[in-house]
């Protein structure tokens, strides 16, 4: 967005209201000294005390303060509308929620990267699309997509199938060799952007899922699930944290050196409380 010859922060980049209020006013501050918290507050009735907590991701803005601000951003109504949904995304609490409001705002997606963003999304939405890219690494797919559905555990449709496969083309996680098979691009993918935290919410409840039923459905031979409970001070906690990254390190040094994979398989690693912290 551009004011008065200025650049200032696009707000289509942001999924996170208070960062993106946090460097406009840092962008326009530079420029222009006497926007303030003063004038902050004179255009939009938020006291700069609370606007101060606001930037730091403390409060979220009244929904009544969304139209001030507005139009004390000089915000167009492409951007007004995304704005307000930047705010409610913001406030929501519970998982569908969020997943709702995201997904409103990836449409406003208009340039390269975030429309790179809305489809890699889109594959983890699904748990069979991680699934058949793993497939895909080892099992010589040549375009009969039911033999590739009883591929996975449990199997998928060939409409499943179709789907898994045209998005990971889309995405160029796989491509269609001159022999008609299918590779993968690259052995690993990473999670690490923001953004990608909403879509693998769902997607580790449903790999859970998948656990519970492999309980019942998979040969205790083929699997190994176990449990172990323990008494842990914070310092502890924070410790076996860092162990459980450690090790799911040493599992991608594991798979990077495999040569003869014939198989896929999920690995969930989870530590989390049974009993609430004393209070000390």
């Amino acid at each position: 967005m551009t004011q008065s010859g200025k650049a200032f922060p696009n707000i289509f980049s942001y999924f996170d209201c208070a960062k993106y209020l946090r460097d406009y006013y840092t962008a326009r501050h530079e420029c222009e000294p006497w926007f303030s918290y003063k004038f902050i507050q004179e255009k939009t009735g938020v006291d700069p005390g609370y606007m101060v907590k606001v930037f730091q991701g403390k409060k979220n803005l009244a929904q009544k303060s969304v139209d001030s601000f507005v139009r004390m951003l000089k915000l167009s109504s492409r951007e007004a509308e995304y704005f307000g949904l930047l705010v409610l995304f913001g406030k929501a609490k519970s998982d569908e929620e969020i997943k709702i409001l995201f997904e409103k705002m990836l449409p406003y997606a208009e340039f390269g990267a975030r429309k790179i963003e809305s489809g890699a999304y889109e594959y983890y939405t699904k748990w069979y699309y991680a699934a058949v890219r793993e497939v895909l690494g080892y099992y010589a797919f040549d375009g009969d997509y039911q033999a590739l559905g009883k591929m996975t555990v449990p199997e998928i449709g060939v409409r499943e199938a179709k789907r898994a496969v045209a998005l990971l083309l889309k995405l160029g996680f796989v491509e269609k060799e001159p022999d008609g098979r299918y590779t993968l691009t690259s052995r690993f993918i990473t999670t690490g952007e923001e953004w990608k935290s909403i879509a693998i919410r769902q997607f580790q409840k449903d790999t859970i899922t998948l656990a519970h039923q492999a309980l019942d459905n998979v040969p205790k031979e083929q699997r190994d699930i176990s449990t172990v409970t323990v008494s842990l001070s914070e310092d502890g906690f924070f410790k076996a944290r860092e162990k459980l990254k450690e090790f799911r390190r040493e599992m991608l040094e594991l798979a990077r050196q495999e040569e003869s994979a014939d198989a896929a398989y999920h690995l969930n690693l989870q530590l989390f409380p049974i009993g609430r912290r004393l209070k000390r």
